[in-house]
């Protein structure tokens, strides 16, 4: 359903030789844990109490496969999502997307691998309410500097894809939340990401509309790798594995 057909040429995550993007794992945790509210482990100040959100977290995603995170709040799935994507490091251990450490890139470089090769699909959608669905799928593709003409066809594409052909060019504000989260997994696959992020993707939607978005990760994952947190069982249904978190710990691992 989805073509892979962008991919940044001046990528920094290598291919296996063989070409198989099956055989290495699209992610993996080695003994990660993180704190919050700490410096380098000095205290900003004297009042200032640190909050243990990961404990030696360590799993792996493979490719073509949907990894499901789920735990009450405050057991660390975000952060974990986090960690993942670069927007967080953690206080120890490793984080590697296909092979290449995060934890050993400057702030520049893994935002250029987090906008090359993993995709957000957030909760409350994060649409720019100025902008149409295209502009807004087309985002990613914009900081990537991919020419207007291929990312308004790219844009396009994917909101066909998604069943938004007859809403390319409205506003957030004149779509149902389903549809607005169909765009955001639209845009979540504009510069064909290695890997899927998705945080609570169904928790703004009704059980039919819920149900929709949950069929396109389900298609998203059989050629991608895609960790979703969720509390909810149906969402969490469509996962090859489930890993259950606790304070911060793995508690069950289901694979």
């Amino acid at each position: 359903m989805f073509d892979r057909s962008v991919r940044d040429s001046h990528s920094s995550v290598e291919e296996d030789g063989d070409g198989d993007r099956e055989s290495t794992p699209a992610v993996r945790l080695e003994g990660i844990s993180h704190q919050y509210g700490s410096t380098g482990g000095r205290f900003r100040s004297n009042t200032e109490r640190t909050v243990t959100a990961l404990r030696d977290v360590s799993f792996e995603v493979l490719m073509g496969t949907i990894v499901g995170l789920e735990g009450p709040s405050g057991s660390g799935k975000s952060t974990i999502l986090h960690v993942v994507s670069g927007l967080l490091v953690p206080t120890t251990g490793s984080v590697e997307l296909r092979g290449t450490d995060l934890s050993a890139l400057s702030d520049a470089q893994r935002t250029r691998l987090r906008r090359q090769h993993i995709g957000i699909v957030f909760q409350r959608f994060h649409l720019l309410p100025s902008l149409s669905a295209r502009a807004n799928v087309a985002l990613p593709l914009v900081q990537a500097g991919v020419p207007r003409s291929d990312r308004r066809a790219r844009a396009t594409e994917l909101l066909e894809a998604v069943g938004l052909a007859d809403r390319v060019t409205h506003l957030p504000g004149e779509l149902s939340g389903g549809e607005r989260q169909r765009v955001a997994i639209a845009r979540a696959l504009a510069a064909d990401p290695d890997v899927i992020v998705a945080d609570e993707p169904t928790g703004e939607l009704d059980t039919a509309t819920g149900a929709d978005v949950l069929e396109l990760l389900t298609d998203i994952g059989r050629e991608r790798a895609v960790l979703v947190a969720s509390h909810d069982e149906s969402t969490l249904s469509v996962a090859d594995r489930v890993i259950t978190l606790c304070d911060g710990q793995v508690v069950d691992d289901d694979r």
